[in-house]
């Protein structure tokens, strides 16, 4: 019983942080993560 509990808690913050994830409201977040590897601020390289 208390398996069957868990698991369906566990299983709604799964799916809350797939929503999360892909909500529009964080594309402009993510695709500024995205660009920071390609972003060259150190100078070590010529």
């Amino acid at each position: 019983m208390i398996s069957g509990i868990v698991t369906a808690i566990l299983l709604a913050c799964f799916l809350g942080g797939i929503a999360w994830a892909f909500s529009g409201a964080r594309k402009a977040e993510f695709e500024a993560a995205a660009r920071l590897p390609l972003e060259s601020d150190s100078g070590d390289r010529p």
